[in-house]
């Protein structure tokens, strides 16, 4: 009987562990958000202020984006509330149009309310046309605002491309 006991307990622990762990990749992620966060705060401090009032944000930590006339862009990022990691999210775009190069980027949108951040949640969300990101350098985010309740940063880590529109990308979150 105590052997039972013993394995069924043990099951439970095996199959409670397996729903909350993330595969390796999440949890590379998850570090490379972490870091990305430090970096933006180091590039510009004003930015604290939209990580302390969002309803969250999803941190895109290595975007890779290439083009010449057709362009891509991809990555994998977090979404927090609260400082919390709540999911994991997908950044797709194909653009086509004058652009040339290409770059790694960090990616931050930060979600003015709790609808902003439930339509991204609920697969609802994508840019319109007329919303780009600020590039980060220090005192940049002081100025910046809310626009259709997201607020864009990106800060360029590698390559040179001419090009910093943010429209037409697609997302993907499942939650953890």
């Amino acid at each position: 009987m105590k052997f039972l006991k013993s394995i069924t307990i043990l099951s439970v622990i095996l199959m409670s562990y397996g729903a909350v762990a993330q595969s390796d990749k999440d949890q590379s992620t998850m570090a490379d958000a972490n870091d990305a966060k430090a970096k933006l705060l180091s590039e510009d401090a004003s930015l604290q202020t939209f990580f302390d009032n969002s309803a969250g944000y999803v941190i895109f930590p290595n975007v890779g984006k290439g083009g010449l006339i057709v362009g891509a862009s991809a990555g994998n990022g977090v979404l927090y509330e609260n400082g919390t990691a709540q999911g994991m999210a997908k950044l797709k775009e194909l653009s086509v149009g004058l652009q040339a190069g290409g770059q790694a980027i960090i990616e931050i949108i930060f979600f003015k309310d709790e609808a902003a951040l439930n339509s991204f949640k609920d697969g609802d969300f994508e840019f319109s046309a007329g919303v780009s990101a600020v590039v980060l350098k220090s005192g940049k985010a002081k100025a910046a605002k809310y626009k259709d309740g997201v607020a864009v940063f990106a800060l360029p880590k590698a390559g040179l491309m001419a090009e910093a529109s943010v429209g037409g990308q697609k997302f993907d979150y499942t939650a953890l």
